[in-house]
């Protein structure tokens, strides 16, 4: 499996034959919208660093073959492209990809704002590792998690509910999402929490454009 972030909470996901983009939002670099032979384009949900409705539109005329998978709020609203709605438990077959959904609702920001919904994403193969893109939460830990893309900070975090997280989800490798909120000054102090505390000895710290095989 390849994993190639295309920045923030992107990424690029190649394995069994199939090329997986999730999340492709506003803070996204612009090669992002460019990619081409795309076999799924995944959302978690509708706020717009994760689906950047202006640029998204470009993306899927390029890609006028790819399904189209997002939670059902998002589904009934967004003015681009014809999406299919998953929900927790929801299991889509992209060639030899295994998309399933996890979850329901975003993390609370604060209680005056309503929660919108939120899947996150178990992208599973024969022969490949299992990787758990969550989305804006922490709240669900699925079995047997190779692969985390962790959240690392965000208005509705803080780092000793992200270090559970990951302790929590136990896997193998983990690597930094949603981290444009972070000042560069300031990002040792986010991701050192995690690698002191978490648990998990393949903690790679990938940039905006790094890609891991896995």
């Amino acid at each position: 499996m390849e994993i190639t972030r295309f920045g923030h909470a992107a990424l690029l996901v190649e394995a069994a034959g199939a090329r997986i983009l999730i999340d492709p939002g506003v803070f996204s670099r612009d090669e992002t919208f460019e990619l081409e032979d795309l076999d799924a384009i995944v959302v978690t949900h509708q706020h717009p660093d994760h689906l950047d409705v202006s640029r998204g539109a470009a993306l899927l005329e390029r890609n006028p073959q790819a399904l189209l998978l997002c939670d059902p709020e998002t589904a009934s609203t967004t003015e681009i492209g014809d999406w299919r709605e998953h929900a927790d438990g929801t299991v889509t077959e992209v060639q030899g990809l295994t998309i399933r959904g996890v979850g329901a609702q975003h993390a609370v920001i604060v209680p005056e704002l309503p929660r919108v919904a939120n899947i996150g994403v178990l992208v599973t193969a024969e022969g490949e590792p299992t990787l758990f893109h969550p989305g804006d939460t922490y709240e669900h830990a699925p079995d047997g998690v190779d692969v985390l893309a962790l959240p690392l900070a965000a208005p509705w975090g803080k780092v000793s509910e992200t270090v559970d997280f990951v302790r929590r989800v136990s896997p193998t490798t983990l690597f930094p999402i949603h981290d444009l909120t972070i000042a560069e000054p300031a990002y040792g102090i986010y991701w050192g929490h995690v690698v002191n505390f978490g648990g998990v000895e393949d903690a790679r710290q990938l940039g905006q454009s790094d890609i891991a095989t896995v």
